[in-house]
């Protein structure tokens, strides 16, 4: 690994599009590896550690909870897993993010419903507010 290969911590935030500090949560909580340092004390990030960041950033933006990035990078650190086992950990995390999108959904069919029977306007009765005082009807499914 040359000198050029490894970068500081700033560099790697930049690089990566990454706040600092998420950077140092990323090493308390234990996804990322405790870098090397200089003597002075500056971290180097190697990169293997700027492609494990990548891993963690990629697997957030697809909705991977904490939980589930340390799975998968523990079936990754320990060199000995399957497509297969990647695929259900991934499957199960894809039945989460269904069921999420079934809530909004019926969400968004309550909201509208509700919105749709407010006028407006000055007067003081009001169908939203009745609704979140339990006094109106709200859509359940």
């Amino acid at each position: 690994m040359t000198a050029s290969q490894v970068i500081k911590r700033g560099e790697l935030a930049r690089r990566s599009g990454c706040n600092l500090e998420t950077i140092r949560y990323y090493e308390n909580i234990g996804l990322l590896q405790p870098p090397e340092r200089t003597a002075s004390g500056h971290r180097l990030y190697a990169p293997g550690d700027q492609a494990r960041l990548g891993f963690i950033l990629r697997g957030r933006d697809l909705g991977f909870s904490i939980e589930e990035l340390k799975s998968l990078l523990s079936l990754v650190d320990s060199h000995h897993y399957s497509c297969g086992e990647v695929q259900d950990l991934t499957n199960n995390h894809l039945a989460s993010v269904r069921a999420k999108i079934d809530d909004l959904t019926r969400l968004e069919r309550t909201l509208a419903d509700v919105s749709a029977r407010c006028e407006g306007g000055d007067v003081p009765e009001c169908p939203i507010i009745d609704t979140l005082f339990g006094r109106g009807p709200v859509a359940r499914s």
